[in-house]
């Protein structure tokens, strides 16, 4: 038997790593490592990646449409569960009304092509307003922030890893995630390369993670307190005249004396006990932040996590203003993503349009948070959520109080899921509608190219074709779009009405490379071999790096991308743009939001809260997992990709437990039982329960994963604790008591 050689971008993680991949003459992969002529990964490849064979083949992954039948799923044709679909969402909507159908949004989703491009035309042709997505399980605070401060929820500063002389991390471990907004392939050898250099890299997490083993320093940090820190360290570069902000920076800021009247009172020393860190650490830290010649603040997933998840999300950029490295060589910058046009307009940043219905929760980029969609569907009364569509994800095993959840799923009376598993959640659906394999899907990374860390493009096309009759993920996802509509409509019609509408504001904005052109002759234009492949090119040719539909003959089209960089291409570090990405109302930063500044009382108060009895819990990263996606591949869920509850040994030896023991874990939300892995790894009184486990439940068909359950953190928090300015689900600081099986909790 032959084997062929094919390329193509990594759909596991946020890394964009090249992967070179060996097929059969039966197109199996047998065969997967780095490209090496990436010129962005440049060969790295982590174990996720390297088993993309395995993903691929899984027997477990589903091959076709299944429909319900009583307690089980039997497989059927794609007509039939379309045809299914447009009956029964049809049946709720004309009984409840448009917001009796709920969309969520998974994490799987931004790794795709399909999904960026296809679901906001899904949730707008349903017209409703219950629309939840991982987000408000993930970044939400970011968002939050950068679109109060900018203009522009997706203008996320990302430090300049290759060319910063200080980098300072507050609950992030790329050595396990490999990155998070911030995609960076071979993270570790870029921090690495930061000290090699002679700089240094700080670490503030409640864990002594494998990021932290790697730094220079590591600062233990009592969950939920970053805001507090980082408060501390403005006060710090405030009252000993340690701000730098260029006069250019300056003049493009609103707020930089409401900041400082904020941070006054806010010192090292009346922070020191609430975060557990020493006020002359913090001072330190503060000095040696202003004093490097290139510096950049990065927060990520712990600190978003959390109570005061938006103020720490702000204030991460609050310091990279106060030390002049924003938009900055060296610094935190904005990427220039090949695909999204910097001539487009944009509204200024607002929440809260609306509420949700049980809660009164404000919606936040058009979308409520997770935690409160159990309410959502359990509570009687007009708008109640009556059926639900999910596109990726597993918000059983990834939401707040997901036993919460599971029980409602089981109430729906319709349920529809994209995705390629039976799993916790789409157990519950009455249609599942799988994607094909991954080698059989085109892959470009339209969320995550705004977030890299140098400025790169790659397109991906299939390795392997699709059996005849077989849809591609945009074909379902587009035909959805069009049965929400109500249309018995070709779905490439879709596409085209989108290319058309595109076009058309294009070519009537200022700025816009195609201005004043004739948009009927650009729709002539556009190329591709499918529906996606010509959206793709449209937005290439426009984009900053674009042809311009021929204005510029040097410039990227989606073919010269596919044909002429098959293994990517290298469009130069990233640049000073920040008058690209503003778009306040006032068209300067604001860098003292009004409602940021009212919830600063809130912080302040907690200052003078009695310290919590029990534990705090605290999630966890393990470098061969993904969440819950991940746990069906046997290479991923070995060594120490384990399910453990880690806590601190002397804590341990208060409970009577030793390595292996079990022990339970209580909190408002419920209970569980985990298995003991004391660590001086740990800070006393916290404790820490990876993400992404709990499987094994009845009805699912996933059994590498079901072998290796574990248990589902989330049957502890607490669906009621949300950041209040983003709605983003508190993960991170959750009270929780432990006992020993069988004793007294303590």
């Amino acid at each position: 038997m032959g084997s062929r050689t094919a390329y193509r971008t990594c759909p596991l993680c946020e890394a964009l790593c090249g992967l070179e991949l060996t097929l059969d003459d039966g197109g199996a992969i047998t065969g997967v490592r780095g490209d090496r002529r990436d010129p962005f990964s440049k060969g790295f490849v982590c174990p996720k990646g390297a088993t993309l064979g395995r993903l691929d083949g899984d027997p477990d992954r589903l091959a076709g449409p299944l429909l319900r039948d009583g307690d089980r799923h039997a497989e059927t044709d794609w007509e039939t569960a379309f045809a299914t679909v447009r009956r029964e969402l049809g049946k709720v909507r004309e009984r409840y009304g448009e917001d009796a159908v709920a969309v969520y949004i998974g994490n799987p989703t931004a790794h795709s092509v399909a999904g960026p491009l296809y679901g906001g035309a899904i949730i707008k042709a349903l017209g409703t307003r219950n629309v939840y997505t991982a987000s408000t399980a993930d970044q939400m605070p970011k968002h939050v922030s950068s679109g109060h401060l900018f203009g522009d929820p997706l203008a996320v500063p990302v430090p300049d890893l290759d060319r910063t002389d200080h980098l300072l991390m507050l609950g992030a471990n790329p050595l396990e995630s490999n990155g998070s907004l911030a995609s960076a392939p071979d993270f570790p050898g870029r921090l690495k390369a930061i000290r090699a250099r002679g700089g240094k890299v700080v670490v503030v997490d409640p864990r002594r993670t494998r990021t932290a083993e790697l730094a220079d320093e590591h600062v233990f940090i009592r969950p939920g307190t970053d805001a507090y820190l980082l408060f501390a360290l403005v006060n710090v570069l405030f009252e000993e005249g340690l701000t730098a902000v260029p006069q250019e920076l300056a003049e493009r800021t609103n707020g930089l004396d409401e900041v400082r009247s904020l941070a006054a009172g806010l010192t090292p020393e009346r922070v020191a006990a609430v975060t557990g860190i020493d006020a002359p650490v913090i001072r330190r830290t503060a000095r040696e932040l202003a004093a490097a010649g290139r510096a950049a603040v990065y927060g990520r997933i712990g600190t978003c996590t959390q109570e005061f998840g938006t103020l720490s999300n702000w204030l991460v950029d609050v310091l990279n203003v106060l030390t002049g490295n924003l938009d900055r060589a060296g610094g935190a910058m904005f990427p220039r993503a090949a695909h999204v046009p910097v001539y487009r307009k944009r509204r200024p940043f607002t929440t809260g349009r609306w509420q949700s219905r049980v809660r009164g929760l404000p919606e936040v980029n058009g979308e409520f948070p997770v935690a409160t969609l159990a309410d959502e569907i359990e509570t009687p009364g007009d708008g109640r959520i009556r059926a639900l569509v999910t596109i990726g994800g597993n918000p059983v095993l990834s939401a707040p109080n997901g036993g919460r959840l599971d029980a409602a799923l089981a109430g729906l009376e319709f349920m529809v899921s994209v995705d390629p598993y039976l799993n916790e959640t789409t157990r519950h659906a009455d249609v599942v509608l799988p994607p094909p394999r991954p080698a059989q899907t085109p892959h470009y990374d339209v969320a995550l190219l705004g977030f890299a860390v140098r400025d790169y493009a790659r397109y991906s096309p299939p390795v392997v074709p699709l059996p005849e009759g077989r849809p591609n993920e945009a074909e379902i996802l587009a035909r959805l779009a069009v049965i929400a509509s109500g249309l018995d409509a070709d779905p490439a019609a879709l596409d085209e009405m989108l290319i058309a509408g595109t076009l058309k504001k294009a070519v009537a904005m200022e700025g816009s490379p195609v201005a004043g052109r004739d948009p009927d002759e650009l729709h002539q234009l556009v190329e591709g071999s499918t529906p996606t492949e010509r959206r793709l090119d449209m937005m290439i040719r426009l984009g900053p790096y674009g042809d311009g539909f021929g204005a510029d003959p040097d410039g990227l089209t989606l073919a010269r991308l596919r044909d002429e960089h098959p293994h990517g291409i290298d469009l130069g570090p990233l640049k000073p743009r920040l008058d690209e990405v503003l778009c306040t109302a006032s068209g300067r930063i604001e860098l003292c939001p009004p409602a940021f500044a009212r919830d600063v009382e809130r912080l302040r108060a907690g200052l003078d809260a009695p310290a919590p009895d029990g534990f705090v819990l605290i999630g966890r990263r393990h470098l061969r997992s993904n969440n819950s996606w991940l746990h069906n591949v046997p290479e991923l869920v070995r060594g120490s990709n384990t399910c453990t509850l880690q806590l601190h040994p002397a804590d341990a030896e208060r409970l009577g437990v030793g390595a292996g023991d079990p022990v339970r874990v209580a909190s408002r939300a419920g209970a569980l039982t985990a298995v003991a892995e004391p660590t001086d790894a740990i800070m006393p009184g916290v404790v820490s329960i990876p993400h992404g486990w709990g499987h094994g439940r009845p009805g699912t068909r996933t059994r590498v994963a079901d072998a290796h359950a574990g248990v589902n953190v989330n049957l502890v928090t607490d669906e009621q604790r949300v950041d209040p300015l983003s709605g983003n689900a508190v993960f991170n600081g959750v009270p929780v008591t432990l006992s020993a099986m069988d004793s007294v909790a303590i």
